[in-house]
């Protein structure tokens, strides 16, 4: 059976119809397993099939999950609750982020499922992830033999094949003196009482070009290459091929044979980066799978929590202050502030440690136990124009806002709940004393959504009349290009915050 790549989008409501042509499917048996292990491990889920749901663009905890007998009469769409890269058989699936909702051309697609990529490994690597050699858990759990393949080419690419050296020991070579072998075994000449030694011992290190690891490892980088290269993937990752090997399994040994000269080289191996490697090799071997097989299982690349990727591109772009100290940050407390201020704010305390937590007493007030908790903003910054200190607190919103006229009706769709409005309110309340004592002019709240076009756009504000009263800032919206943060935030560049026009 050749390979089927396909592109669906993320949050994108699909018929059962529309996923059996996409993905080419001959039977309704091949095509319910196929959903089956795409919802097994949580990439793919069901909701009802209904108006309101076609124009969804986010899923919510009441929409999930509709029984497996609506499902069996087709009274449901499904919905793909991820984004990356997905094999399950033959079949590649390629997940799009949700605001590119524009039809693109494949080669447009490619583009900016290459950027996506590189975020995803960016985003992993700041994480300190490590490689998830498993989907999924129990009886549940797959070999992600696409993510081992991935890491074992990276890490070819970044350090080269692995090698054992050897030390030669040479008379008069270009090494270093061996002087206590010299002294020991050669014989000197005197010469005003000095000695000179007509033959030096020398040492060299040099690698062991037929060592059995580094022809195993070439023989493993090759079949990984050919596999991503049958896949179309080698593009999307940004990977050359490296088909450096023509030897074949056998030539190493059986399967039991190989496995066991890997444990034996990890037991006298301590440099970390070739355990890491052998390991790796080890469970490469070990499932003895190809990545396209019907029956290989399921791998991915990506996260069901993308909301999560856009926090940190904003937070790394606008310059999250939240975790840094007030000695850092350079503050200066103005004493004059008034009334004089309840909290003593400390010279090394961070940001975040403004806000305080829950305190939870008896009645008597005999027993008092701080939360584990507190509220916590996505980002705060700051900024300057014109002597005007702005005190900035920002919240990255993954949403597909639209607010649009109706049948003469004002409707909107794809915005956040009550709860995360309310809670940017209470951000500014929880700072407020913090902004007066040191001395910043203006306040500004803004969520941040992304949208697909080129522009930041100004889309309005949101504001709640109870808290509006008590002096408390309204909450502004901004729409940022999704592809011009993620370059920025591979780059390790800083937005403009004028920009934004807040």
């Amino acid at each position: 059976m050749r390979m089927i790549s396909r592109f669906v989008r993320e949050q994108r409501r699909y018929t059962k119809d529309e996923l059996k042509k996409r993905f080419e499917f001959d039977s309704e048996e091949a095509l319910e397993r196929f959903i089956r292990t795409l919802k097994t491990f949580g990439v793919l889920k069901s909701v009802r099939n209904t108006d309101v749901q076609q124009e969804m663009s986010d899923i919510a905890d009441e929409d999930i999950e509709i029984t497996d007998g609506s499902e069996q009469s087709g009274v449901c769409l499904y919905v793909f609750v991820y984004v990356g890269v997905i094999t399950c058989g033959r079949r590649i699936i390629k997940v799009y982020p949700k605001y590119l909702l524009s039809k693109y051309s494949e080669e447009e697609k490619i583009d900016k499922m290459r950027r996506i990529v590189k975020v995803l490994e960016r985003y992993s690597n700041s994480e300190e992830q490590i490689i998830n050699i498993y989907n999924g858990d129990g009886d549940n759990k797959s070999f992600n033999l696409l993510a081992v393949i991935l890491f074992l080419l990276k890490d070819y690419f970044e350090y080269g094949v692995y090698t054992n050296s050897e030390e030669i020991i040479e008379v008069n070579g270009e090494g270093d003196i061996l002087w206590g072998k010299t002294i020991d075994e050669s014989f000197a000449l005197l010469s005003e009482n000095k000695p000179y030694y007509m033959e030096l011992y020398t040492r060299k290190t040099v690698d062991d070009d037929m060592d059995y690891f580094k022809r195993l490892h070439e023989y493993v980088i090759t079949e990984c290459s050919k596999q991503l290269k049958e896949a179309e993937l080698t593009e999307l990752f940004g990977l050359e091929t490296a088909e450096i090997s023509d030897a074949e399994m056998d030539d190493f040994g059986d399967k039991e044979y190989i496995l066991e000269r890997i444990f034996k080289e990890l037991n006298v191996q301590y440099n970390t980066r070739k355990q890491i490697l052998l390991k790796t090799i080890y469970a490469y071997i070990s499932q003895d799978k190809k990545l396209f097989d019907d029956n290989s299982g399921f791998s991915m690349y990506g996260t069901t929590a993308y909301h999560a990727v856009w926090e940190k591109m904003c937070a790394e772009i606008f310059d999250n202050k939240l975790h840094k100290t007030l000695r850092q940050l350079q503050l200066i407390k103005l004493h004059t502030a008034q009334p004089r201020p309840k909290v003593d704010y400390m010279i090394d305390g961070q940001l975040i440690e403004v806000i305080g937590k829950p305190i939870w007493e008896n009645e008597e007030k005999e027993i008092s136990v701080p939360a584990q908790e507190t509220l916590i903003p996505d980002l705060i910054t700051f900024y300057e124009k014109d002597g005007e200190k702005q005190f900035i607190i920002f919240d990255a919103k993954y949403y597909n806002i639209t607010l649009e006229k109706r049948h003469g009706s004002d409707v909107i769709k794809g915005n956040p709940g009550v709860g995360d409005v309310t809670k940017q309110y209470l951000y500014h309340l929880a700072y407020r004393e913090f902004i007066d004592v040191f001395g910043f002019n203006k306040v500004r709240n803004c969520f941040l959504m992304p949208t697909e076009g080129d522009e930041i756009i100004k889309y309005g504000k949101v504001r709640m009349p109870i808290l509006e009263q008590i002096g408390l800032e309204n909450i502004q919206i901004r729409l940022l290009p999704g592809d011009k943060v993620a370059e920025m935030y591979l780059a390790n560049q800083k937005m403009d915050i004028g920009l934004l026009e807040l």
